[in-house]
């Protein structure tokens, strides 16, 4: 072990090309993003082989840039971290084939990482990092403080999980709890605002809109899902399925996002909205920012629409509480994490900080640069593991389906 324990983190598994260099999973020396999210708005999403092309052409600079920030070399780093999975084939295969090659060129080992256990991760080195100060002359080190047994939610474009982490022998151990049966919390969201014209990605949108709204105007509800019989214990054909098998999961803690998404749908044609609402949109948010007041947001929505996103969101974030909370007073744990691009969303943390406050439960978020992806959050989930020794062998690959806890 070196002594510093530096390690540089390395992500690529969607659209954004990641560096970070972290120390001893504790402190961000420097992060480095570079989002490819202006080239993949014309399409309305994520276009896989322009994603990994951009990858190609970012990985370089933004690892030269993470250590020039952080005011280290090659030389003082420990080991190599690198998100394996789950993700783009294409897009994990550009950062793993770099830090393979770049740690056989120093000698370093490599640390293959799940992406959702970085974000989890991204909320421990966040607390570890603001509660260092209140720590000093108390005889405990952040992670004896606060390396405990928590729920994490870990809600994103691409995954709505829910996880029991608990740390054990200096690692970390997860249970799978629940998760979507189909859409992501997040991709609910951008494909809301595709059908409202509000562009990709959409999240922020309906965040930024959703204030100026009545979120009781449209009666959006979940229904409560239930075992399907002739499936006799097996997961139904969805891509989430592939992922994380269902036939042990309490239904309570089950997500389902998609029949919100066909619901808007429905709304949107009932009232009209699709006759050219969308397109008028569309064209005023060339170059706009978030509306501030209310006047901008009807000089840029009608007020149907406002009520329409801001009921929408207020739906989601709602199941979102009600499952999570319902897992934690099930496993008795007092103690949540809340992370993943969603995490992000103003509504989101102020409803979950209330309802935790009531129920005498603390939760915690990521700062909002380390919501979405980032190489810092894989940096600090490999750092047990260097403790641990647990490298990766020559052989590793992208593996774009891996799961978490199963």
């Amino acid at each position: 072990m070196g002594e510093r324990g530096l390690i540089l983190g390395i992500e690529s598994s969607c659209d954004e090309t990641a560096a970070a260099v972290v120390e001893r999973g504790a402190r961000t020396l420097s992060s480095v993003v570079a989002s490819q999210i202006a080239m993949h708005a014309r399409y309305g999403g994520v276009v896989p082989e322009l994603a990994s092309r951009e990858h190609l052409r970012a990985i370089v600079p933004v690892v030269r840039a993470a250590l020039a920030e952080a005011g280290v070399g090659f030389g003082d780093l420990d080991a190599i971290a690198v998100t394996s999975g789950p993700g783009l084939a294409g897009a994990l295969l550009v950062g793993i084939t770099y830090a393979k090659a770049l740690a056989f060129a120093r000698g370093l080992p490599v640390i293959a990482v799940n992406h959702l256990e970085g974000h989890i991760h991204a909320v421990l080195l966040e607390e570890r990092q603001t509660m260092r100060p209140g720590l000093e002359g108390t005889g405990q080190s952040p992670v004896d403080s606060l390396d405990a047994q928590s729920l994490a939610l870990v809600v994103s474009g691409g995954h709505t999980h829910l996880y029991l982490a608990q740390p054990l022998q200096g690692t970390w151990r997860y249970k799978l709890i629940g998760r979507t049966l189909d859409d992501a919390a997040g991709e609910a969201y951008d494909k809301v605002a595709k059908l409202l014209g509000l562009g990709y990605p959409g999240g922020p949108w309906i965040d930024a809109l959703a204030r100026f709204g009545d979120p009781k105007a449209v009666p959006f509800a979940f229904s409560q899902i239930k075992t399907k019989l002739h499936l006799a214990g097996k997961a139904p054909r969805t891509k989430a399925a592939k992922t994380a098998p269902i036939a042990d999961l309490d239904p309570h803690f089950l997500f389902s996002f998609s029949g919100i998404k066909t619901a808007v749908l429905r709304y949107i044609e009932l009232h009209g909205l699709r006759d050219g609402v969308g397109e008028r949109i569309a064209k005023m948010l060339a170059g706009a920012r978030p509306p501030k007041t209310k006047e901008e947001a009807l000089a840029l929505c009608p007020q149907v629409v406002l009520d329409l996103i801001s009921s929408f969101q207020h739906a989601v974030i709602g199941d979102l509480m009600k499952k999570t909370f319902a897992a934690a007073e099930a496993l008795g744990v007092k103690r949540i994490l809340v992370t993943g691009g969603v995490a992000a969303n103003s509504e989101l943390r102020e409803r979950f900080s209330a309802e935790a406050t009531r129920r005498r439960v603390r939760v915690a978020y990521p700062t909002l640069a380390l919501s979405t992806d980032n190489a810092a959050m894989i940096a600090a989930a490999a750092w047990p593991r260097f403790v641990a020794g647990e490298f990766a062998d020559s052989g590793l690959s992208a593996d774009p389906s891996l799961a978490l806890g199963r």
